[in-house]
């Protein structure tokens, strides 16, 4: 425990640094350990990478699965580790506070918990409700040795509803309820970002999407962490694919130069 407190203290910490935190998002044990020798500060799981590899689609894996998967990527690395637990897998602040609590268990130092609700007639909770919910993940993550580094996540932006005003409101009233972190994922106006560093009290995360300000840009707006959910998994993936193609072609195999790239961190990385 006392170990999981002080990655979790560590994690709150490299939220105000002078730099972004960069948080990559690791799918498995193996890109968990290869993103760890690369040097980065804390990792963070991707429930749309992870999804993938069970052959589904980002929304379909259950809370076990993904607590699961979780405490395998904590044992795979010294670093800090959060758990994007998407909406906590249930509606209900109650529910909610269990998601939390299992997610202590599984040695995390942080998690985050959306506002989406997965329906797509009324994809975004009630302010109400959602604010509720967040409180009662505080609660849980604040209570014991154990400060969980909870992120509210606003999910307007990434659910069709480009409503800056609603999202700055919500992620104050997640603030106020106890969040630690605060994202709006799909954020990408540098005027925008900048609105919401400056209307709220809480380090914000922005998520690297086509289009946003690099990272130095970012900082300059007062971001203090960026992460990239599961486009480090697809990019692996879209390697891949280009592979196989050139492959079925029948002229080149330029692909064994990335190859090559690969299976030298891969050796450097599981050395031990």
């Amino acid at each position: 425990m006392t170990d999981q407190a002080d990655k979790a203290a560590s994690f709150l910490t490299l939220h105000t640094s002078a730099s972004p935190l960069l948080l990559p998002n690791p799918w498995d044990r193996g890109s968990t350990s290869l993103l760890t020798s690369l040097g980065f500060q804390a990792l963070a799981t991707t429930s749309s990478g992870f999804a993938a590899t069970l052959e589904r689609l980002d929304g379909s894996v259950t809370r076990e699965e993904a607590l699961g998967h979780a405490a395998s990527i904590v044992g795979a690395t010294d670093l800090p580790v959060s758990a994007d637990l998407e909406n906590a897998f249930a509606d209900d602040p109650a529910g909610v506070a269990d998601t939390i609590r299992l997610a202590l268990d599984a040695g995390l130092a942080g998690c985050s918990v959306e506002d989406y609700t997965g329906v797509d007639d009324a994809p975004i909770y009630e302010i109400g409700l959602a604010t509720e919910r967040i409180a009662a993940a505080a609660a849980v993550a604040h209570a014991g040795p154990v400060h969980l580094v909870l992120t509210a996540r606003a999910e307007n932006h990434l659910r069709g509803r480009a409503d800056l005003a609603d999202t700055i409101a919500r992620l104050r009233a997640y603030q106020e309820a106890g969040a630690d972190v605060l994202y709006a994922p799909g954020l990408r106006d540098p005027q925008d970002i900048r609105q919401l560093v400056a209307a709220v009290e809480r380090p914000v995360n922005v998520l690297a999407v086509p289009g946003a300000p690099t990272v130095s840009e970012l900082a300059a707006l007062g971001v203090r962490r960026v992460s990239i959910g599961g486009a480090f998994a697809f990019a692996a993936l879209g390697a891949l694919v280009e592979a196989a193609d050139e492959l079925r072609g029948g002229d080149t195999y330029a692909f064994l130069e990335r190859a090559g790239v690969g299976a030298s961190a891969v050796r450097s990385a599981f050395k031990d």
